[in-house]
């Protein structure tokens, strides 16, 4: 039945973004809605309970990320979050028999790096340090809007004094920051906008650490570690404090729905009302800018401000009418590059993995972190070169993870979930789709992991294979891409999602992005989410 509704603000989509934009705005005194499509909250931070048991991060699987600001403000560990961290945080078992472990733990790193190599067992530590710095210069640009610095034409935007004398400060307040790097400032430079590849080259000379390392630098993107921007994922493995520490990353307790509901519990205390199923079909505007939303059951909603936790291609070329934007700024969004070739695979095991690199049954240290299948460079360039010509990934990369080894609310006593983000996956097929060849891609990436844990086929009992299609239907992420939108150069900071807008403002006054469509982007940081509700507040006061 139709339900109609009139409120401060009307948020789009129930992701962790969504919910925290909403909890900001709540907070601050604003009527607020937030309407989710699925019957479960979190986007892609959610928990399922696929098969009777077992509870999964159907899609997103760690955090480090978020915000620990929010985190405080919002009370979320009074709310029930639980962040469990993982020690060591890094396995990569080779087909030789030998192994690479590492963790917070410097003796571990030095042991183990030492193993293949004592000169990168040196050297690994000063490569951390510097990731390290670079990234502390980084972070507080994550947690403010970002600013619209570039001369473009005045007829795109009217932006007033105060905005330009805020966005002044924060360029002088980053240029501060970049400055104390002083003698890193071109490796930090290279770092922000080269390749992966020659920089790990250059630092290290064992194929298993620098194919360890690389993995972070391509997970979630349709792009090579020989591709310039690659390097800037390397500095997110060492961003972020939520799991403990710096450069920790954690499981939710619970799954990452855990998160999810404790964002929730926050919303509906501040009075934030919450409808599920609850798909929107258009956002509705007159003269002087938004009106309120339409929902796909008939529900009209009116409201002076709506924010969009949805991807820009859903916000403006699916819910808007092409009439109320302009022309350059439609040309501009339809750009926007949602090229993706991410799969995820969610198992249920009867046992854990059984390396035969690290004999033993029952659960191990090497199983707490991240189990990785890509032992060499070269080994992940050849997956990228099968995807790049429409080819899903002959030796896909797999980045695994089993919150069973640190968490026994999710699954029955004894048995476990294995989660497996997999590289590379084309969106776009050259031949055949998906829905055919997902089975057995599947089929291809256990047989992967079996060639270095040969137990894992045999103790399967159930099974979920998401293609990029899939995350697309299921999640509403355009063309899979689960960062909505690729974190190049050219789509990130004052890029995000396009020139001229990246301070969460669009166009249609009383419409705003809150999601990872704007800056900072994608990962379960929050930050998109708060630094909305923070230009809202600063329209709308």
């Amino acid at each position: 039945m139709a339900k109609h509704g009139k409120y401060d603000c009307v948020v789009i989509g129930g992701g962790h973004n969504g919910l925290v934009c909403a909890a900001y705005l709540a907070k601050a005194g604003r009527k607020v809605c937030v309407l989710e499509k699925r019957h479960v909250l979190g986007g892609c931070a959610t928990t399922e309970e696929l098969w009777p048991g077992y509870k999964v991060s159907t899609a997103a699987y760690v955090i480090s990320l978020f915000q620990t600001q929010i985190l405080r403000e919002l009370r979320l560990k009074e709310y029930g979050l639980r962040i469990l961290p993982r020690s060591p945080s890094s396995f990569t078992p080779l087909p030789d028999g030998r192994s690479l472990t590492m963790g917070p733990d410097e003796a571990l790193n030095q042991r183990e790096i030492g193993k293949f190599s004592m000169r990168d067992a040196a050297a690994y530590p000063r490569y951390e340090a510097l990731l390290e710095r670079v990234a502390s210069t980084l972070e507080p640009a994550l947690g403010e809007a970002a600013p619209d610095p570039l001369p473009l034409p005045s007829e795109w935007r009217q932006i007033g004094m105060a905005k330009r004398l805020r966005d002044g400060k924060k360029l002088l307040k980053l240029f501060g920051a970049v400055k104390a790097l002083g003698p890193d400032l071109p490796e930090a430079v290279e770092l922000l906008t080269g390749a992966a590849r020659p920089i790990l080259e250059r630092w290290f000379e064992s194929e298993v650490l620098k194919a360890t390392l690389a993995t972070d630098a391509i997970i979630g993107a349709f792009t090579s570690i020989r591709s310039p921007g690659s390097a800037y994922v390397l500095l997110h493995h060492v961003m972020g404090e939520a799991g403990g520490a710096r450069g920790v990353w954690g499981y939710v307790q619970g799954g990452m729905g855990g998160l999810s509901d404790a964002l929730a519990k926050a919303c509906n205390d501040l009075g934030v009302e919450i409808r599920r199923e609850a798909p929107v079909h258009s956002i509705h505007t007159d003269r002087a800018g938004v009106v309120g939303v339409g929902l796909e059951d008939g529900s009209q909603l009116t409201a002076r401000c709506v924010a969009s936790s949805v991807d820009a291609h859903l916000t403006f070329e699916k819910m808007l009418s092409p009439e109320v934007l302009p022309e350059e700024f439609r040309e501009a969004i339809a750009r926007i590059d949602y090229s993706s070739a991410s799969a995820k695979v969610n198992l249920a095991l009867g046992e854990p993995p059984q390396f035969t690199c690290m004999p033993g049954s029952g659960v191990g240290p090497h199983h707490h972190g991240t189990m990785h299948v890509g032992p060499s460079l070269d080994y992940l360039d050849r997956a990228y070169d099968d995807a790049k010509y429409g080819r899903p990934s002959n030796e896909p990369i797999l980045e695994i993870t089993m919150p069973t080894s640190v968490d026994e609310t999710i699954a029955p006593a004894g048995k476990h979930i294995l989660s497996m983000f997999v590289q590379y996956a084309p969106y776009h097929l050259a031949e055949d789709n998906w829905d055919n060849i997902k089975v057995s891609f599947g089929d291809r990436c256990v047989e992967m992991l079996a060639r270095v844990a040969p137990n894992v086929p045999g103790a399967i009992e159930h099974r979920q294979v998401l293609s990029p299609v899939d995350l697309e239907r299921t999640f509403g992420i355009t063309g899979g891409n689960i960062m909505q939108g690729a974190m190049t150069p050219h789509q990130l900071y004052c890029f995000r999602p396009v020139a001229g807008w990246a301070d969460h403002r669009t166009p249609v006054p009383g419409l705003y992005l809150c999601g990872a469509a704007s800056h900072p982007g994608g990962g379960v940081m929050g930050a998109c989410g708060k630094n909305a509700a923070t230009e809202i507040l600063r329209d709308k006061a």
